[in-house]
């Protein structure tokens, strides 16, 4: 039988949420989807404040009982072709023990309300080519790949990574 799943919105400034998400971004910061190394130190002393402090970030946790089961990070942005705000699904993850019960699907229903409630114009999120599970959740959530013109192919998410400047 599978344990009861609540689902909410974070609160960085509840101890419990923050122990929660810390503990849920470790599990995904050593899956190889998330890179496979552990959040450094400075991230653990101060990604629960900085989120705080910044209002176009929402936390959704999961939790079976008291046990942390899975999070969505979602950042706020904005589309200049709608003019619209648009939220993103930065950080996605489910503890093993608690995949294929549906709380992916629940943490972006969430993600869904918390669009609305903004007025965006969409969902946005990223996915790993190898990441053939997660495709298939956010295929069935309603998630396609991106493009404008189909003659210009398919949307690429890029990074340049900058120094620590000091």
């Amino acid at each position: 039988m599978s344990p009861v799943i609540d689902v909410l919105e974070a609160d960085f400034a509840n101890p419990a949420h923050a122990a929660a998400l810390l503990a849920l971004m470790e599990v995904y910061a050593r899956d190889p989807m998330g890179g496979g190394q552990g959040l450094s130190a400075f991230t653990r002393a101060h990604l629960v404040d900085a989120l705080a402090r910044r209002p176009s970030a929402h936390g959704i946790l999961a939790f079976a009982a008291a046990e942390p089961a899975g999070l969505a990070i979602c950042l706020e942005g904005f589309s200049t072709f709608a003019c619209r705000p648009l939220l993103n699904v930065h950080d996605l993850v489910v503890a093993a023990r608690f995949r294929r019960q549906g709380v992916g699907r629940r943490l972006l229903q969430r993600a869904e309300l918390i669009a609305r409630r903004l007025g965006c114009c969409k969902l946005t999120l990223e996915v790993l080519e190898g990441n053939g599970a997660a495709q298939a959740a956010y295929r069935t959530a309603g998630f396609r790949p991106y493009q404008l013109d189909p003659s210009m192919g398919g949307a690429q998410f890029w990074e340049k990574q900058l120094p620590e400047e000091g």
